[in-house]
């Protein structure tokens, strides 16, 4: 074949290849990385289903970095996302409720982390679907990382429904995704000999270990490995951190998404 002629097929394979991927339309799935019109074209191609994770920024003991919600929800959401196929992550929400300040209770004893009240987060969250719903999304799902606001999130999802009666728009808030990252994720963990007094609560092994397989930078792994076992006092609660391991923590991330994304594909399926 003259070379020429090979140079003009490489040339046509190339431009087919191009424009196939641009048809394909952006390789993400979060929506602060598109424009506005590839959200158009995407949501009229059928990615219907949109994801807002909640994170929170909070103090996990001296070790791990205040944004670890926010890190770990980000990360899941968008592993749910690629394996749903027709779906799109939000934001993530880092303003979540976490005490009070006057005085400080809970978390907020802890220099770092930010409050809001209740029915402000529930506001917002309530805002966010509905700026969503007018969009054209039809299944709005909140995937809360954190155990303090599961109730706010019920809350929101019932009264969305309720405003929502007789539309195509329907708010979720699949139990599997808090279930399997905590009493799920604690009876893996068990299961592969892992003590129950060091997989705690609250920045114990279970939590540290899940943030290892997605973020490990926001963990001080050397000071951890060579720090004495810290305490409720360092705000850690019930574990011990210190046998944390992103292999670990791999088992954990596996099973949330692999049990939310069954549950979301359930619930869909079913309206």
């Amino acid at each position: 074949m003259p070379l020429w002629l090979r140079r003009a097929l490489s040339c046509a394979i190339l431009l087919i290849a191009t424009q196939a991927a641009l048809a394909q339309g952006p390789a993400t799935v979060l929506l602060e990385d598109v424009t506005w019109t590839e959200l158009r074209d995407l949501l009229a191609a059928g990615k219907t289903t949109v994801i807002i994770p909640i994170g929170g920024t909070e103090q996990s003991g001296p070790y791990v970095a205040l944004g670890k919600h926010n890190a770990r929800v980000r990360v899941l959401s968008q592993r749910i996302a690629q394996e749903l196929g027709n779906a799109l992550v939000a934001p993530v929400i880092a303003y979540v409720p976490e005490g009070g300040y006057a005085p400080p209770t809970s978390h907020m004893r802890f220099p770092g982390t930010l409050t809001v009240p209740d029915d402000v987060f529930e506001k917002t969250l309530e805002s966010a679907a509905n700026s969503l719903k007018v969009h054209g999304f039809r299944n709005i799902v909140f995937l809360g990382d954190h155990g303090g606001y599961q109730n706010d999130l019920r809350r929101v999802v019932a009264r969305l429904n309720k405003s929502w009666a007789g539309s195509p728009a329907r708010a979720f808030v699949p139990p599997e995704y808090y279930a399997a990252s905590s009493d799920g994720y604690a009876r893996i963990l068990r299961e592969h000999g892992v003590p129950q007094d060091e997989i705690g609560t609250h920045a114990g092994l279970a939590d540290t270990s899940l943030l290892l397989a997605v973020a490990p930078g926001m963990v001080r792994l050397a000071q951890l490995r060579n720090a004495p076992k810290p305490s409720a006092a360092d705000g850690v609660y019930g574990g011990d951190p210190r046998h944390a391991t992103a292999a670990l923590g791999q088992l954990g991330v596996d099973a949330i998404v692999s049990r939310t994304v069954a549950a979301l594909k359930k619930d869909t399926a079913a309206r």
